[in-house]
């Protein structure tokens, strides 16, 4: 019998974590589903410990490393499923996540994509409904027009994350999956999102159904350096061709928003020239009214990579 939803777990190197992860799927009080978990390429016992897992409606698919984007794309390609459902390998749902997910999306109707919910972060169980409020969304359905402040198409790119968004196959599919190249692990599902969110209608929720551990995420930890520049800002020319056109200046808006944001990035760790040339590529008019811009001037010359250098003394253990 096929299954209502697909559960795809990209597993590498989270031994300590994936069980946590499949006793949380395993718990939900819908059980129309199968899991699929997709080792990439892992060096420790985690894919011993999914074999080990003793349930029939998980399956495990094993892969050379080729990153979390690969592997939730191979996941899709296995996928029985109409609905597909994300879960990383260190990180939970609650018991109701997906019977709560599968109602509201098929409430919305069938041509919304997906219903992305609010989340818990670990550890603190703290939920950040409010904070993204304040940030301007709100919950029930959206689609995004030639009117929509790019600020807030921005926000709700950021709200939406693999292990809190239950999509339609069919829509994962049309929009070509998440961006797998060059092992990326950054940003990958928002090349997929921002897709999605230009040409389709989602739902939004706040209830808290997903449990985020931030200490046992890599990307979590302190980092020695910049994060490599967005996808969708990479290829802006793969994001123009999937928008329609009347929302293209919108997208340029939007993207000129992150690569501000990220000049940020880059110049607080002293590359000023490239942030300087990420700003010139997405100028955009008016650019001075989007958020990140004040800073951003700072951060696009040698002052931002002082700036940032004395910052991370201060911050620094002694």
């Amino acid at each position: 019998m096929t299954p209502r939803v697909s559960v795809i777990v990209p597993l590498y190197n989270k031994a300590l974590f994936v069980r946590r992860a499949l006793d949380s799927i395993t718990r939900q009080t819908m059980d129309d589903y199968e899991v699929i978990v997709v080792n990439d390429g892992s060096t420790d016992e985690g894919a011993e410990t999914v074999r080990a897992f003793g349930d029939e409606r998980v399956r495990l698919i094993t892969q050379v490393n080729l990153g979390p984007g690969a592997a939730r794309n191979r996941g899709l390609l296995e996928a029985q499923g109409d609905l597909i459902a994300f879960l990383d390998a260190d990180d939970e749902w609650v018991p109701n996540y997906l019977a709560e997910g599968v109602h509201l999306l098929e409430g919305a109707g069938e041509e919304v994509a997906s219903v992305t919910c609010g989340y818990f972060t670990e550890p603190g169980n703290k939920s950040h409904a409010t904070m993204w409020q304040r940030r301007g969304l709100t919950k029930g359905t959206h689609r995004v027009s030639a009117s929509s402040s790019a600020a807030l198409v921005v926000q709700m790119l950021a709200y939406m994350s693999p292990c809190t968004t239950i999509t339609r196959a069919a829509t994962l599919r049309h929009w070509g999956g998440f961006y797998s190249r060059d092992k990326c692990r950054y940003a990958e599902d928002s090349y997929l999102w921002l897709k999605v969110l230009m040409n389709e209608p989602v739902v939004f929720t706040f209830q808290p159904l997903a449990r985020l551990h931030l200490e046992a995420s890599s990307l979590s930890k302190n980092l020695t350096g910049a994060r490599p520049v967005e996808p969708f800002l990479t290829h802006p020319e793969e994001m123009e061709a999937s928008c329609p056109p009347h929302l293209r200046d919108l997208l340029r808006r939007i993207l000129a928003i992150r690569a501000l944001k990220t000049a940020c990035v880059l110049g607080y760790w002293g590359h000023w020239q490239e942030a300087s040339e990420l700003v010139s590529r997405f100028n955009v008019a008016r650019s001075w009214s989007l958020p990140h811009y004040a800073p951003s001037l700072i951060c696009r010359t040698p002052l931002g990579g002082m700036i940032g250098k004395a910052w991370r003394k201060i911050r620094s253990p002694a």
